[in-house]
């Protein structure tokens, strides 16, 4: 392995590979793994460069060899001058169609999994929620081969919020609809209290759903109680099962594929091993028909600039600009800073400012052309690489993607975040090789082997990609054997508490 890592001709920074001491590799000064290395002097005031990027501005003088982080590197917000279409580099579209067996529903669209759901309206109802799913334990549901199993959806809000027409109240709405569309979903039960906010008759009427065998609702104050409601809700999905099981996977074009790109508990390696290869990945999808969704608005502000120039119209751009303009907005009016990211275990692991871990964030996107950008939990349409809005917070952001109609999710960590998601299965693709090693039964993918065995970036994408279609047609990801999912459903809680 090298000692340390050039992105770019441009950079005035290189990374440490391995901890240097001083002697090492020009290094003045003990310089941690992942950490930067000023490669030239810096004056105060000047660029600090990586990525061929501006990542923030000398706090004072930095001499080469010197350790560049937090102590000496500040934030500036972005002032940036945007480009649209500038940059359209369309996928060769693929030579072979690839498959995996999915769940072809009614609508048309395909799932990657086969759950019944239980939906709540209402913080108040989440315990008989937890009630009814829990009921369906793996004997019960050893007669239905066919179903994954049955899930709660329960979150903390849904009342003492602004009503229709508020940002807060539309999302939620969003979120509960974009879960009983989802194609890992082959039936749903929703509960209630019934004098909340959050109106199941509401979201029924203003999504056009259809009440029947495998959509059904109920309000706890119309059953007579939380006993009634639980053994009401049980015998509804009773019922439910063998209409559930009666799905069966059939084989299905790669194209129906809509994978969540995310990322959390970053490195300084993120940007250098797995998000590219993400990226990579990402681009085998849409050369065949296929969608990946970026997310988490926050982590690529200051890289958003490489996304506009990729937008298929100038529309498409101004779309994402609005969302950085609504995020500046948004975090100044709650006394905070867009650079309160990185946490302060991206920061230990060698990321500084928000601007360096956005460069590395947006690698996940690939090349290929931006088609579309939309709102945190809104179903998306469009095919190719989109771009959905939402906060950097993981459960957060991925409860939006898989509303918007993510069958798989792909998350990347170099810290090792424990995550996993239903009802789309997530991978975890690690940033290196020592933290891959250490959290074996969390890990998929190991990225790391493109700094520790030599591999290119096309070919942990590839790998990757392949893993895509297995976990597609029913491979367990590392997640899912350990039952993770059950409590990651957090809807983004955007507005007032009244």
């Amino acid at each position: 392995m090298p000692q340390t890592v050039r992105l770019s001709d441009a950079d005035n920074v290189v990374t440490a590979v391995t901890p240097l001491e001083t002697g090492q590799d020009g290094a003045t000064q003990l310089i941690p793994r992942g950490h930067k290395l000023a490669t030239q002097d810096i004056a105060k005031g000047a660029p600090v460069i990586k990525y061929a990027q501006v990542i923030g501005y000398a706090a004072e003088d930095i001499a080469a060899g010197a350790h560049v982080h937090t102590h000496n590197l500040d934030f500036r917000n972005v002032d940036t001058e945007y480009e649209f279409g500038t940059n359209l580099r369309p996928a060769t579209p693929a030579t072979k169609q690839d498959t995996f067996m999915g769940y072809r529903r009614a609508s048309g669209r395909v799932g990657t999994r086969n759950y019944i759901a239980v939906l709540t309206s209402v913080n108040c109802s989440a315990t008989a929620a937890r009630k009814i799913a829990a009921h369906f334990t793996d004997d019960r549901l050893a007669a239905y081969p066919n179903v994954d199993g049955v899930v709660a959806f329960v979150h903390g809000t849904g009342c003492g919020m602004a009503g229709q027409g508020s940002e807060g109240f539309e999302a939620l709405q969003r979120v509960m609809w974009g879960y009983a569309r989802n194609p890992n979903i082959g039936g749903v039960l929703m509960a209630g209290l019934g004098c909340e906010m959050n109106q199941i008759d509401w979201l029924v009427e203003a999504y056009g759903l259809q009440p029947g065998p495998l959509f059904q609702s109920m309000n706890i104050q119309d059953v007579g109680g939380l006993r009634k409601t639980v053994d009401l809700g049980i015998a509804k999905i009773e019922k439910m099962l063998p209409e559930v099981n009666k799905a069966t996977r059939s084989e299905c074009p790669a194209s129906e594929l809509m994978v969540a790109l995310q990322c959390g508990g970053s490195d300084a390696w993120s940007g250098i091993t797995a998000n590219p290869a993400v990226g990579y990945a990402c681009d085998l999808l849409v050369a065949q028909g296929g969608t990946g969704v970026l997310a988490e608005t926050p982590e690529i502000y200051g890289a958003e600039h490489l996304l506009t120039a990729r937008a298929v119209d100038r529309a498409t751009g101004e779309k994402l600009v609005g969302l950085i303009r609504w995020w500046e907005d948004y975090t100044a009016r709650n006394k905070g800073s867009m650079d309160n990211n990185p946490s302060p275990g991206n920061k230990k692991g060698g990321l500084t400012t928000i601007l360096e871990k956005s460069l590395g964030a947006a690698a996940k996107g690939g090349t290929t052309p931006l088609t579309g950008v939309y709102k945190y939990a809104e179903p998306v349409t469009a095919k190719g690489f989109t771009f959905m809005d939402s906060p950097g917070y993981d459960p957060a952001s991925v409860t939006g993607q898989i509303a918007s109609g993510c069958t798989l999710v792909c998350f990347t960590t170099g810290r090792g975040s424990a995550f996993g998601a239903k009802p789309s299965p997530s991978m975890k693709v690690a940033t290196n090789t020592e933290m891959f090693n250490r959290m074996t039964e969390d890990m998929d993918v190991n990225a790391g082997t493109i700094l520790t065995e030599g591999k290119s970036v096309e070919e942990v994408g590839r790998e990757i990609y392949q893993m895509w279609l297995r976990m597609a047609s029913g491979e367990q990801t590392k997640s899912e054997a350990q039952g993770l999912g059950d409590y990651e459903f957090v809807p983004w809680q955007i507005g007032a508490v009244m």
